[in-house]
């Protein structure tokens, strides 16, 4: 032991500190590196492509590409890939070694531009909606510049140079979810300068959307992960009575982090941070064994990167915990589900937030017509918002009082609230000092509380002083698609605003015009109070407002004369790239459905039912030796008898509606099979299944209980 003050440390960290700042960004390929490693030249036509999107020279990207590869193997990688995101909602790669065969009989080390720049991998057993038939098997990936190349280390010590790409047919329509999450971010872009240069900002030259993503999940123990075959299939527990305890004391929500979790989070950080993805919070979330974590904001394209490594990187570290990381919207019936935060803002190149109230009159301008814009378009488009959402796990979770709801509102908090009904109405505004009707442009809006994120925790769409939470998007999801919605429905709003501003006089007046215009049209959809309650379902109903509750039916948004209209308008996404992703999505519920009875089918059969049949067997015999005084045993064999009778007949029953579903050919009318049909006898069996878990001892139980899971950790 260190007895003296001088050397208790032998670094200037600590003995087990983290040097967090040499550590951050050590396995990416960033601007850091790229100006180290790049020549001058090669390095400005570089930059100038990721802030511009012009086409880079093949003779630079052979300059980018070698020396990528070089820094690379001097951190051990021997592979690349181009990574990419399908419409299944995860990454794909396949890996290519830099070895290139010689003469001699031996390889050198080689990577082109053009390895770089595309790449081929086989597309036909990725889904395409129809954009392509399977025996077509191409499909291109394209680097994206603007997303950081980075590398992946894995438990086995391999190295892999992972190369951001987006993915298209043969034809050049989209297979995956990070193109048309560019095209919104453009569209967005553009609509936002002209915005801001009718309104005479002469000093921003590019708008980004921006996008911080909170990610909550679930750990449990990997034996007995390994021992729920629902866990391991779906996601989710499909059966699990109560446990005695849940989350009614409210002790887990912020409560002192276990060593073992903490131990876990403590690593999930370090892999996180190598890849430049800045994991600033972690905390216990609502439920027991629920936890969050919480990045720092970046441009909404390498947000939606960063979050499909948070998934990835948080499952590869429970394992080595000996735990598993569950990223299912609802785990478990009868406590919180997890969802992630989608915190979504606009900022320009020179540090401009355009959520930002501001503290001058021009400020307070520009921040009023971009939350009306958005008021526009949450109100005009809140089905596609809800669209984007949509999931059989998103369904268990929306509306259950532990998440939004179904209906589409937005929070402002009353000051700001307030503020907009009275300048709309050209009442007076009261600051600290006195009551005056406000001029746009000229006098400065009362001060707003800076951070409104408490104050309504039950909002799907909430302001929270410099930017919107969509808390709609569930836990296990890409928030590209969610991110792209918001991006263009946004860009339709700013349209029409710079339109108008660009042909108006007098610029201030129209700004109070178009506020007042947006208010009367769309203040409908301005919430402010508990979005739990019965009578908000009501008081939405009376509005106008779209309450869809389900997927099957929210998923047709995608697909409307509306929808295509705009995705088109803006070159988002086409209608037959909109109609695939309704087709894929929509199979990809009853696809889900499937497996989940599927498994139900195989649990209650080859588990449950003969460990009640095992519990019947030692009642009968303890019955015949108890004979008359045997009342007890006799009323418990009622018991379990009457639920497996009942259990036996309803696992039938399931597995009937299961194959009338699977024979049912046209997608839509197969997926509302399973939601209506298949669904409800899954829910009726388990009934049966969790009255027997309640009644036969535990140790002829043949899975870990819901008590289990959630405490022993």
């Amino acid at each position: 032991m260190c007895d003296s003050a001088d050397c208790c440390c032998d670094s200037d960290y600590g003995h087990n500190a983290i040097p967090v700042p040499e550590l951050f960004g050590a396995n990416v390929f960033n601007d850091r590196v790229m100006k180290e490693r790049l020549p001058k030249d090669t390095y400005k036509a570089l930059r100038k492509t990721i802030n511009t999107g012009v086409a880079l020279a093949p003779e630079v990207a052979s300059v980018v590409a070698n020396a990528m590869m070089t820094w690379a193997i001097e951190r051990g990688a021997s592979h690349y890939t181009h990574w990419f995101q399908p419409l299944t909602g995860a990454t794909a790669e396949k890996h290519d070694s830099f070895i290139s065969p010689t003469d001699d009989g031996s390889v050198i080390m080689e990577f082109s531009g053009k390895q770089l720049i595309q790449g081929e991998p086989d597309a036909s057993s990725f889904p395409s909606g129809g954009l392509r038939v399977t025996f077509e098997a191409r499909g291109y990936t394209a680097w994206d510049c603007t997303s950081p190349a980075f590398l992946k280390e894995d438990g086995a010590g391999d190295v892999t140079l992972c190369i951001p790409t987006a993915f298209c047919s043969y034809k050049g329509e989209a297979l995956d979810k990070k193109t048309p999450l560019l095209r919104s971010m453009n569209a967005v872009a553009k609509q936002a300068m002209r915005v801001l240069k009718a309104m005479g900002n002469t000093t921003s030259k590019r708008v980004m959307s921006t996008v911080g993503a909170e990610q909550e999940y679930f750990l449990v123990e990997k034996e007995f992960y390994q021992q729920r075959l629902d866990l391991m299939s779906c996601g989710r527990t499909l059966f699990g009575a109560p446990a005695p305890k849940g989350q009614e004391l409210e002790d887990q929500y912020f409560g002192a982090i276990k060593d073992r979790v903490s131990a876990y989070m403590k690593d999930l950080d370090v892999e996180l941070w190598k890849m430049g993805i800045t994991s600033k919070t972690k905390h216990n979330e609502v439920a027991p064994a629920q936890f969050e974590m919480a990045p720092v904001f970046t441009t909404t394209n390498i947000a939606t990167d960063h979050n499909q490594l948070v998934m990835e990187t948080m499952q590869k570290v429970a394992i080595r915990h000996g735990m598993v990381c569950l990223l299912h919207e609802k785990p478990y019936a009868g406590v919180n589900g997890s969802g992630k935060h989608n915190n979504w803002s606009l900022s320009t190149d020179d540090g401009i937030n355009l959520l930002d109230p501001g503290q001058t009159p021009e400020d307070n301008a520009q921040f009023l017509i971009f939350i009306s814009a958005l008021l526009k378009a949450v109100d005009s488009h809140a089905d596609i918002m809800r669209a984007t959402c949509g999931s059989s796990g998103n369904d268990h979770r929306l509306g259950a009082n532990e998440a939004p709801p179904a209906i589409i509102s937005v929070f402002l908090g009353q000051e700001l609230s307030d503020v907009l009904e009275k300048l709309a109405k050209g009442e007076k505004i009261c600051k600290s000092d006195a009551c005056q009707t406000l001029k746009i442009g000229v006098d400065s809006l009362p001060e707003l509380p800076k951070d409104n994120t408490d104050r309504n925790r039950t909002s799907p769409f909430a302001f929270t002083g410099n930017k919107f939470e969509f808390r709609m998007v569930g836990s296990s999801q890409s928030i590209a698609g969610p991110n792209v919605a918001l991006n263009v429905i946004a860009a339709e709003a700013l349209d029409a605003i710079a339109t108008r501003l660009e042909k108006a006089k007098d610029v201030n007046k129209e700004i109070l015009a178009i506020l007042t215009e947006v208010m009367k049209a769309h203040g409908r959809i301005v919430f402010n109070g508990n979005n739990y309650s019965e009578d908000w379902v009501k008081e939405a109903e009376k509005r106008g407002l779209p309450n869809i509750g389900n997927t099957v039916d929210a998923l047709k948004a995608f697909v409307t004369p509306k929808a295509v209209k705009l995705f088109e308008k803006y070159g988002v996404l086409s209608k037959d790239e909109l109609h695939s992703r309704y087709d894929i999505y929509v199979e990809q519920y009853a696809k889900h459905i499937n497996i989940e009875a599927m498994t139900a089918i195989q649990m209650t059969r080859r588990q449950y039912v003969p460990a009640a049949i095992r519990f019947i067997t030692d009642l009968g015999a303890s019955l015949a030796v108890a004979g008359k005084l045997g009342t007890v045993q006799k009323e418990l064999l009622e018991q379990v008898c009457r639920h497996l009778d009942a259990a036996a007949k309803k696992v039938a029953k399931l597995e009937d509606e299961a194959k009338k579903a699977q024979a049912i050919d046209k997608v839509e009318k197969q997926a509302a099979a399973y939601r209506d049909k298949v669904m409800a006898a899954a829910v009726s069996l388990r009934a049966d299944i969790d009255a027997l878990e309640s009644i036969l001892p535990a140790d002829l139980w043949p899975v870990p209980t819901y008590s289990e899971m959630l405490f022993k950790l």
